[in-house]
Parts: structure tokens; C-alpha cells; sequence
């Protein structure tokens, strides 16, 4: 399997690419619309071709390069069913597998940070979006977002995955790249309540910053960033 984990400065977006093997098909996770040039470059490199690009929700922070890279490349944009994007081409459900040659990636619904936030699982990889982070949690605040669904997301789905899952989120402002499921029950500081009313307190007194690009960002990203 190829698998490179892709970073952008600006907005501290994670972008995942994958394929099974050289010569063969590729997908690429949450792409950010000013890299898509590296991308092409890095799928010349590596012999590959583009057939699937998927966003784990409509972000708020960057404008997603889905559009542009089916533009490129023919390839089919997914986002989760819930998405209110309506150009995207496939919409996959909750538990539905998306197939990638000998890859399966299973699609999860796991909203809180957004209503339409999906993770996405393939083997022991797990690409969370922005709802699980390492040693944090996507906030809540804003996009239909719930802090009551986000603990359930967290804890009643992404938690039950084995210990030793790798979590690989869509953002990181440390620099950490990965993380395992059993480090963030153990360390995550935003983990470590008592119940779903401690979490919804926790999220609810953050007092973050709104995303100064928001409105825009949310505007083009309806429009897969077309």
C-alpha cells in the first residue's frame, strides 16, 4: 500500500493520500484547493491515478481542492450522505464501504462537529475529520454542530475501535501526525469526563475564535470549492 499524509501551513490541514500499490488507483483525503498542483506532481511521481476524492465534512478553515482535482482527473467526489453539498457525485450512508482495488474504507457517521461530519475507516487506519483530534476535539460551535452528538460520535463509536487503531485527523496546530486510539482515552485532555453533560460543559466555555475565512470557505465548499 502507498500512504502519504500531506500537510498546508495555512489552514494546518492534513491531507491523506492512498492507493494500494504503484500503477494502480488512488484516492485522496480532504485536499486544500491552493495544493492541488503538488498533488498532481506527487501522483506523476508515484505512477498513480486519481479515481476518488472524498471531504470528511464541509470545512470551515480552507477551500477543498475536490472540485479541481475532478476537473484534472475525472475523479468521483464522496462526502457522507448528510453533506449539503449537491455536487457531490456519490454520497455514501453510515457503515457503507467505499472500495478502492483490494482497499475497503468503511464510512462512519460521526457528527458533532459539523452535521455532516463522516470518519472514515480502512484496516486500522482511521481518518477522523475533525471530530476526534490528537489531544483534542473538533469544536461544536458552529455548522449545525452539537456537542451531545459529538460525545456520542466520540465515545460510543471512534473509542470502541481497538486501542491500537491509528488515528490520523484532518487537522494538527503542534505538529503531531499520528496518534493510536488508546493514547487519546488515556491522554486527551477533552476525554477525560464523567459523562455527556461534563462534555457538553467542556464545549460549551471554550470561547474560540470564529474562523476568519468562514463564510467564504463554507460558501465555496458547498460547491466542492468550485
Amino acid at each position: 500500500m502507498i500512504f502519504k499524509q500531506l500537510f498546508d501551513q495555512k489552514s494546518s490541514t492534513y491531507t491523506y493520500l492512498i492507493a494500494s500499490s504503484k500503477g494502480r488507483e488512488a484516492l485522496i483525503i480532504d485536499p486544500v484547493l491552493e495544493n492541488v498542483s503538488d498533488y498532481i506532481i506527487l501522483l506523476k511521481e508515484l505512477d498513480l491515478r486519481l479515481v476518488k476524492v472524498i471531504d470528511t465534512h464541509i470545512h470551515a478553515d480552507h477551500v477543498t481542492g475536490a472540485s479541481k482535482l475532478k476537473d484534472i482527473t475525472k475523479c468521483s467526489t464522496i462526502m457522507g450522505d448528510h453533506t449539503p453539498a449537491d455536487a457531490v457525485e456519490i454520497k455514501v450512508k453510515d457503515d457503507e464501504f467505499i472500495n478502492l482495488e483490494n482497499l475497503k474504507i468503511k464510512a462512519m457517521y460521526t457528527p458533532g462537529h459539523t452535521s455532516d461530519s463522516y470518519s472514515f475507516l480502512m484496516d486500522n487506519y482511521l481518518f477522523s475529520g475533525d471530530t476526534l483530534l490528537i489531544n483534542g476535539t473538533g469544536r461544536t460551535d458552529f455548522q449545525n454542530g452539537d456537542s451531545k452528538d459529538a460525545y456520542n460520535s466520540i465515545f460510543n463509536k471512534l473509542l470502541k475501535l481497538p486501542d491500537e487503531t491509528f488515528l490520523y485527523p484532518a487537522h494538527d496546530y503542534k505538529g503531531e501526525k499520528v496518534s493510536t486510539i488508546g493514547k487519546e482515552k488515556k491522554q486527551n485532555p477533552r476525554l477525560q469526563v464523567s459523562s455527556v453533560d461534563e462534555y457538553v460543559e467542556l464545549m460549551n466555555n471554550l470561547k474560540l475564535k470564529k474562523p476568519t475565512e468562514i463564510d467564504f470557505n463554507v460558501a465555496k465548499n458547498i460547491n466542492l470549492g468550485a
